[in-house]
């Protein structure tokens, strides 16, 4: 098979990196990728919002499936565009991606549908929006309805810091359309948790959980982010937390959207918070988690490319993946000034020590070549993944490769998994 992966971060370098090892691959393609993909995969480069640049170049290299890696394409319709076109796609149509397109959607559905979730309230109007703020006190959590690049939640400790993020959205339009709606929601208690499941329109197949690391600095402090760190697997969903989620959360999800006439096809990302009162649904994404992708890639033992093509064709119940029981975690490192400002161009050296370990691999989530440099070109640049016996053995070999990575201008959390010690 010709297969194209669509996008360029860690996310989409661990898809292509998995992809390749299929069997059933021929030849992989990415989309516009990045330095660290081009190892694995050929870079092409088409943007991943250029939905007739993508049918054409699908067209012209006899593409035979394509999985989208982002959020942005999946809510713009492009895997309706692909499929309109005849050519395979993996991910949800826009109307099922709506579970992450839209806030206001999921809240609405989990009320219809009984999903356990924190109560919240949807407005467009600043005034009325503080006023229930001021109502149910902090802390309290205000999110934009669309998409907002991860930038779009505000955990506000005090109402000044709810206040400020309703005017930042609905005054001073700062999401831009995204933000022209708001749910403000109340702050659930417990421990968050990834939670994975490819979903084929009826049928879910669990994957594994994860834990990440939102927040930038070491020990959960400064501004959240797309995502610091990940590791699984994580001792807290326990096969009894898994059934509860499949059974209150997930397929109660899966049977409403096919029953409304839009059904999910792709994986299901479900947001998770770990309450005294069992699991409860944050936000879904309809699609891998980045970091967290990286790590399921890392642990999984099947060939994935079958599992991604029974996904779309409805043929799930036949699939049965299996995991290394290692664990894997991954360490991102940040060019300076992330998130809000990050310094690109800086040259990234010694790469091959640090991944001269048979068990790390390093993802590539921002950079791009200038002649022989390698040089940093976003915010979360490298992704180093590592594979150990235990939690404590898997962090100690991610950090020895960070460690070896030459590199002045970035940074990155020295505590991933750290506090399940």
């Amino acid at each position: 098979m010709r297969v194209l992966v669509v996008g360029s971060g860690g996310r989409e370098h661990a898809l292509a990196w998995a992809i390749c090892a299929s069997p059933l691959a021929d030849q992989v393609y990415c989309a516009p990728g990045n330095a660290g993909i081009a190892a694995d995969a050929e870079c092409v480069p088409v943007a991943v919002r250029d939905t007739a640049g993508l049918i054409a170049f699908c067209r012209k290299a006899a593409i035979d499936f394509v999985a989208v890696g982002p959020e942005a394409p999946l809510v713009a319709g492009l895997v309706d565009a692909l499929e309109s076109a005849g050519i395979a796609a993996f991910g949800p149509s826009q109307a099922a991606a709506a579970l992450e397109g839209s806030k206001g959607f999921l809240k609405d559905l989990c009320a219809r549908e009984n999903i356990p979730t924190a109560a919240y309230r949807r407005f467009r109007d600043a005034a009325a929006a503080k006023a229930y703020i001021a109502a149910e006190g902090a802390p309290i959590v205000v999110k934009a309805d669309g998409l907002a690049a991860g930038k779009g939640v505000a955990v506000a400790a005090t109402l000044a810091e709810a206040y400020a993020a309703v005017d930042a959205a609905l005054g001073e339009g700062r999401f831009g359309a995204a933000g022209a709606e708001i749910v403000v929601e109340e702050c659930l208690q417990g421990e968050e948790a990834s939670f994975f499941a490819l979903i084929d329109g009826v049928n879910a197949l669990p994957l594994i959980a994860a834990q990440d690391h939102k927040r930038v600095g070491d020990g959960d402090i400064g501004p959240n982010t797309g995502g610091m760190g990940a590791y699984s697997p994580t001792p807290l969903v326990t096969p009894a937390a898994e059934g509860a989620v499949m059974e209150r959360i997930i397929l109660p999800t899966v049977r409403a959207m096919q029953r409304d006439g839009q059904p999910f096809k792709g994986v299901l990302y479900a947001g998770l918070m770990l309450t005294e009162a069992g699991p409860k649904l944050l936000e879904y994404n309809v699609r891998f988690g980045d970091p967290e992708c990286q790590v399921l890639m890392m642990r999984l033992r099947s060939d994935i490319l079958p599992a991604l093509i029974a996904t779309r064709d409805g043929i799930l119940k036949e699939v049965d993946l299996r995991w290394y029981d290692e664990t894997a975690l991954c360490v991102v490192m940040a060019a300076r000034g992330y998130p809000d400002d990050p310094q690109r161009g800086s040259e990234i050296r010694g790469l091959d020590a640090a991944a001269s370990d048979p068990e790390v691999k390093i993802f590539h989530a921002g950079t791009r070549r200038d002649g022989d440099r390698l040089l940093a070109d976003g915010g979360r640049v490298l992704g180093v993944t590592a594979l150990g016996r235990d939690l404590a053995a898997a962090r100690d070999r991610a950090y020895r490769a960070v460690d070896k990575v030459d590199w002045p201008e970035g940074f990155c959390r020295r505590d991933i998994g750290l506090h399940r010690d």
